[in-house]
């Protein structure tokens, strides 16, 4: 049976104490936070606080997300990613999210492998000694700078990085991308939505189009996850739902729990 979390994007709207209660009460092993949501981390509370306040709720503090564009590297983003290590530890966070470029530049092929070299060269001695591990997640859009799951993996071998740079993989932006391969053994994460609109194309599909999952869900989540199931992944299935109708939900727990009941169910069937 999978193991879930929660991203907090899937309830931004709520205080965080709030998020981490409804996570414990869904039976989540753990949630990630974010920096991207207007205000700051934990609403505030010291990282050293909310991350004893997540483990008495039983939780794991799975990531603290994010750094954007992390293959733009700079002196800037090199003290973004140090902060935010520092952070993580202090928190207790098991890894901290790097995010590509995704404006519609530097697509050509020379430019992403030197870009996502030099970004992953400049990053790897700061993990290193902090003990941290980052997760990558490749965007499926279009204007991504990094798309597919198998150029990072090629990039993550010249370094031997595996140990310290895990792959998010994101059943959306699998599907955006249209890539085949999944790579169980080097994921550190998989963030699961749903898409159910029947208009939009796969081409256009976009973040406010990501709900919970369904019986009328169009990215075949419950395939992506039976097959990291079948390939022996034992780590956490995370909500990350970035539609407002799914933020504006009265009864939210009510909802997720009904989709986690609904994906548990049909790869428990899958599998037999």
């Amino acid at each position: 049976m999978p193991n879930y979390g929660l991203n907090q994007i899937t309830m931004p709207n709520v205080p965080f104490g709030v998020f981490v209660e409804t996570a414990a009460q869904l039976g989540c092993v753990g949630v990630e936070a974010r920096n991207d949501l207007g205000r700051p981390f934990f609403d505030g509370v010291s990282a050293d606080i909310a991350g004893r306040e997540i483990r008495a709720c039983g939780l794991r503090l799975l990531g603290l997300s994010q750094i954007q564009p992390f293959n733009r590297w700079s002196d800037a983003i090199a003290a973004e990613t140090h902060a935010l290590i520092e952070t993580a530890q202090e928190a207790g966070a098991e890894s901290i999210s790097l995010i590509p470029c995704n404006d519609g530049t530097g697509l050509d092929a020379e430019a992403r492998k030197s870009d996502l070299m030099r970004a992953l060269e400049a990053c790897l001695p700061m993990l290193d000694a902090a003990a941290m591990t980052a997760l990558v997640e490749p965007l499926g859009f279009r204007q991504s700078s990094l798309r597919s799951k198998s150029e990072l993996v090629s990039a993550l071998a010249t370094f031997g990085a595996d140990s310290r740079i895990k792959l998010v993989h994101d059943t959306f932006h699998h599907t955006l991308a249209g890539d085949v391969d999944i790579y169980p053994d080097k994921t550190g994460i998989v963030h699961i939505s749903g898409v159910r609109d029947p208009q939009v194309s796969v081409s256009d599909m976009e973040d406010h189009h990501r709900v919970l999952v369904d019986d009328q869900d169009r990215l075949n989540n419950l395939g992506q996850v039976s097959a990291f199931l079948s390939a022996g992944f034992d780590g956490v299935f995370s909500f990350e739902c970035f539609a407002p109708e799914v933020h504006a939900l009265a009864a939210p727990d009510d909802a997720i729990r009904a989709s986690m009941s609904f994906i548990s169910s049909h790869v428990q069937k899958m599998a037999a």
